[in-house]
């Protein structure tokens, strides 16, 4: 087949390996132009373009889709199918029309549950007992055309959304090359989504990152691990070395990146004792890998206790 490939993030990166590996021609990828990044600020290009570059496949940024003079590079490619994993940009109707058997999407969530920008983590923060990945044929709606494959995976409690994304990562690269072997035999067949279930997986805002520790134990334990590694919940507290607006001294800003909930009671926001649980609106949360700011390295609960000095009864907000 020849396929033009679309993607962005390293979720994606599998699924280009796999149809590489397959022996499907490659015509070009697209992704996403390369941003600024690090202390130099220096433009990085993304894992897919990296990736695409080391395999020796031409690699296209456009910053947009919907002139006639990408629709026309984009027709030059002369692809069967496009395959789109994370890719970051809609696609029009003009392009979605191209290729012969039209775009194929790896969607990193059972559909039509949690269709949208983050699949993984709003699924991890509802306590979803199980996610998976399928392949549906792309319409202009989002993530609104029929599916073809499904696998399912199981999300036990605790689980953070980085963990769930690294298993769905080799499942979708599989999904996707068993999907595009099926499209070359005439046998890829495709059933509409259903009208009930629908749940749409809003972008993470930086707002709700914050952790609201009146919430129940396990609403805020899956609050921390669906926000984990990335963009992180986080709470503040005076560590006395921290700095607030201004430059005055003032709270420290945490990321807290495992949790699980407990038994345990109190003011919510305490701090209940040395293994670094807090009490939430109901229960409480027990803190197990936690960043402070400004530092690249993780702690347990008990070695960040220790690193601010903080004593049970400290109140985190």
């Amino acid at each position: 087949m020849r396929i033009v490939f679309m993607g962005t993030p390293d979720f994606a990166v599998p699924t280009l390996d796999r149809l590489h590996a397959d022996g499907h021609a490659i015509a070009a990828v697209y992704t996403r132009a390369p941003a600024k990044a690090g202390r130099g600020m220096a433009l990085k290009p993304s894992p897919v373009h990296a990736r695409a570059e080391a395999l020796g496949i031409p690699v296209l940024t456009p910053a947009t889709l919907k002139t006639p003079e990408a629709a026309e590079e984009f027709a030059g490619h002369g692809a069967d199918v496009a395959v789109v994993v994370a890719y970051g940009m809609l696609l029009p109707q003009t392009i979605l029309d191209l290729p012969r058997f039209g775009c194929l999407n790896l969607h990193g969530s059972l559909l039509p549950r949690w269709r949208g920008a983050a699949p993984i983590q709003r699924a991890v923060m509802a306590g979803d007992g199980e996610s998976g990945v399928g392949v549906m044929r792309m319409e202009a709606g989002l993530d609104t055309g029929p599916v073809a494959m499904e696998a399912r995976v199981s999300v036990p409690e605790g689980m953070t959304a980085g963990e769930l994304h690294d298993r769905l990562m080799p499942l979708g690269a599989d999904l996707m090359g068993r999907a595009i072997q099926a499209l070359e035999r005439d046998g890829l067949t495709f059933a509409p989504q259903s009208a009930e279930g629908v749940v749409y997986a809003h972008k993470i805002t930086n707002e709700e990152a914050r952790i609201d520790w009146s919430r129940p134990a396990a609403e805020v334990a899956r609050h921390i691990n669906g926000l984990s590694p990335f963009p992180g919940a986080y709470f503040e507290a005076d560590l006395g070395k921290g700095l607030g607006k201004g430059g005055d001294k003032g709270p420290e800003r945490v990321k807290v990146l495992r949790a699980l909930p407990t038994d345990d009671s109190g003011t919510p926001g305490t701090l209940l004792d040395a293994a670094c649980t807090v009490a939430c609106g109901t229960g409480a949360v027990r803190l197990l890998e936690l960043r402070r700011a400004g530092r690249g390295g993780t702690a347990s609960g008990e070695e960040f206790l220790r690193g601010a000095r903080l004593e049970v009864g400290a109140s985190f907000a």
